[in-house]
């Protein structure tokens, strides 16, 4: 292994990197470092896990020098705001010992905090094409002088439309600027960019021996699952000898929430990434997640990139992916920095053929999936789980210290809701409503209306409404609960009319 020291990296940078237990070189870094150094333009072929961060980010850290001059001097641009996040984090642990300050630009989050890191004079700028352009335009942004230029995973910019908005930030950077360009695979497009953008650059291939080395590293199961019983296998596996930090991917946002409700009731500790939730609870969640205060993380696919997390155990497949470079970035969460993994995916009878095509296409000569449920014994064998494991932690001790602090939330909301005890019962049986989602297979209508955003605190509404009536049998609909007030002049007025006087009162 070649050290950071022997790449000529500077001695601040090679400090910082060592405070977080990296000192030697992967092999993407080892062949783009010293290139970059000096200013060459580099075309990485690479995919993520590889460590090819590290690979652009110190040429681009260590060419700005100890002390730039305020202003925006690197540009790094990425696809998505979970891989602005993680880039950024290594590139601000790359400057924490020179003055060199680093913002993240993203769509999502207010203006005005990163306004005003770019008016500090922040030199480096990692973002996303949208909220780049965006601050351009307005004036906020100046990418005039920025002649350290990086575009990584240039494939899934491409695949999300934004190159056209690559284009316009080229024509803003400075016209002499050293040029790094990084991408899993080559389409015709993003050749046609480099040839237009970049000076004779020279590309390096990581691909092929990390391709192999990647695939040793990885085992791969496939299940022919029904989707029914898929919680329940999922549960399973999440018990299984030696399992650590787990992702599993849905193909839905929905999907995503409904699974990670599931299986937070079955007492484990799950959270979720995906395009319904604000991008303050997201990164709240991949923080969760990088710590350790929760290993299991569901996520769909446009979320899940800038999942850079080296202990991952497990990956598994929800859904199956569509095609075969979903699953290849799929299964990647797990198995990183040469580490062993295991990739599951369930398949469903109606997705057979897409299987057909993922295992033509990557060769692994596994026509069909094993037919597989909860109960099966080779689920046991294959991925180490305990004989007699079922799907729920009896006594989960997070589980116990929720509803330790429910207890006073439901108190009072059940004073919120009002003093008499029909106020309170309604609260109740709407809470016992909402916990019970997704605790069997036939409670798909809950989910769909929890959802839809009429939940099944709405439904329990409904459910109380439908019973009270007013004294000329009229049924009230509007879902809403009777005011206690008017259910006891009813109780105490018989058959008479709501309201009526009664006789010689």
């Amino acid at each position: 292994m070649t050290t950071f020291a022997e790449l000529g990296v500077d001695q601040d940078i090679v400090d910082a990197l060592a405070a977080k237990g990296i000192t030697d070189a992967f092999p993407i870094q080892e062949q783009t470092i010293p290139l970059g150094l000096p200013g060459q333009d580099i075309i990485g072929q690479a995919k993520t896990g590889t460590g090819k961060t590290f690979g652009f980010g110190i040429p681009v850290v260590q060419r700005l020098g100890l002390d730039p001059e305020p202003g925006v001097k690197a540009l790094i641009v990425v696809p998505t705001r979970e891989l602005a996040v993680q880039v950024y984090e290594d590139m601000d642990m790359l400057t924490s010992n020179r003055s060199t300050s680093v913002v993240a630009i993203y769509g999502g989050k207010a203006y005005e905090g990163q306004i005003d890191q770019l008016k500090a004079g922040a030199q480096i700028v990692v973002g996303t094409p949208g909220r780049l352009i965006d601050l351009n335009n307005q004036r906020l942004l100046d990418l005039s002088h920025a002649t350290e230029v990086v575009l990584d995973e240039a494939d899934k910019m491409l695949d999300l439309g934004f190159l056209a908005d690559i284009e316009k930030i080229f024509q803003k950077v400075a016209p002499v600027r050293h040029t790094q360009l990084f991408s899993a695979t080559m389409p015709g497009p993003i050749v046609a960019l480099a040839r237009r953008f970049m000076s004779n650059p020279i590309h390096i291939r990581a691909t092929d021996p990390d391709e192999g080395l990647t695939q040793a590293n990885i085992r791969h199961l496939v299940y022919r699952a029904h989707s029914l019983d898929k919680d329940e296998v999922i549960a399973r596996i999440l018990q299984a000898e030696g399992r650590g930090k787990t992702v599993v991917f849905t193909r839905t946002k929905r999907a995503a929430q409904k699974l990670v409700d599931e299986l937070n009731d079955r007492g484990f500790n799950a959270g979720a990434v995906h395009g319904d939730m604000s991008q303050e609870a997201r990164e709240r969640s991949m923080a969760a997640f990088k710590a350790g205060k929760k290993d299991v993380l569901i996520a769909t696919d446009v979320a899940a990139r800038g999942i850079d997390v080296d202990d991952v155990t497990h990956v598994i497949n929800h859904t199956i992916p569509d095609d075969e470079k979903t699953y290849l970035h799929r299964a990647g969460r797990t198995g990183r920095a040469g580490k062993t993994g295991i990739a599951v995916t369930f398949v469903d009878w109606d997705d057979l053929h897409k299987w057909a095509l993922i295992n033509r296409a990557l060769e692994f000569g596994q026509p069909e999936p094993v037919e597989t449920y909860s109960s099966s014994p080779h689920l046991y064998t294959d991925l180490d789980i305990p004989a007699g494991t079922k799907g729920r932690i009896a006594k989960a001790p997070r589980t116990e210290s929720v509803r330790t602090q429910q207890q006073p939330a439901r108190a009072a909301d059940a004073a919120a809701e009002g003093t008499g005890e029909g106020g309170s019962r309604r609260r109740r049986r709407r809470r016992t409503g909402t916990e019970q989602v997704g605790a069997s297979f036939a409670e798909g209508a809950d989910a769909a209306a929890s959802a839809s955003g009429t939940g099944v605190a709405t439904a329990e509404r409904d459910a109380d409404g439908a019973g009270t009536h007013d004294g000329a049998g009229r049924e009230h609909h509007d879902g809403k609960p009777a005011p206690a007030r008017r259910r006891r002049r009813r109780r105490g007025g018989g058959g008479g009319a709501a309201g009526a006087p009664v006789a010689g009162a």
